[in-house]
């Protein structure tokens, strides 16, 4: 049974296939637009579904700064900062609610922030990251075992593929209703 789990584990490690953006691969330094996509594609590129998918466009980076998501670039230079923000922006923007995201930028682009401080709080996020990663493979393996034991999938291989995407649908669900209650509690 512990071979089989780890070996389910393997094969969920594989599905989910995460880029995380190390703090210290996070440039230090004034980029341009151009650079600031290439590094966003580069460090991201297997978070993509398919190939002809981008992680981030001009398009997509003007429409932040118009909304406040992102603090507009100084000279049309990129800090370091952007860059956070941006992967911040990256991932939440799939689990959250435009408006909801751009809360929490502005939570975290109050004029106390300081880029120190910022970076500080990216690590302590990248650091929880690692961590949370090894919590979802787990919660993933014991969704699996659930729906495995109502319907196996050598029984019906669609059938339990269609009830362990609706399992994990609910989960994201549940963890979607909680973060915007926490949102709403910021204001």
């Amino acid at each position: 049974m512990e071979k089989e789990l780890q070996e389910l584990k393997k094969e969920i490690r594989k599905l989910m296939k995460l880029d995380f953006v190390h703090p210290e691969d996070i440039p230090d330094m004034e980029m341009y637009m151009e650079q600031v996509l290439e590094f966003m594609d580069k460090e991201l590129s297997n978070n993509v579904r398919d190939e002809e998918e981008k992680t981030l466009t001009k398009a997509m980076i003007n429409n932040y700064t118009k909304n406040k998501l992102l603090p507009p670039p100084v000279k049309k230079r990129y800090t370091r900062d952007h860059l956070i923000y941006l992967i911040y922006i990256y991932y939440m923007k799939g689990v959250m609610s435009i408006s909801d995201v751009q809360k929490l930028m502005e939570t975290l682009q109050k004029d106390d922030m300081t880029s120190e401080k910022l970076y500080s709080i990216y690590k302590k996020t990248f650091d929880m990251e690692k961590f949370q990663y090894f919590n979802v493979e787990s919660s993933v393996a014991k969704s699996v075992a659930i729906t495995e034991k109502r319907v196996p999938k050598d029984e019906d291989e669609q059938l339990n593929k269609i009830l362990l995407i609706f399992m994990l649908g609910y989960d994201m669900y549940c963890k979607k209703r909680l973060i915007e209650k926490l949102i709403d509690e910021m204001k």
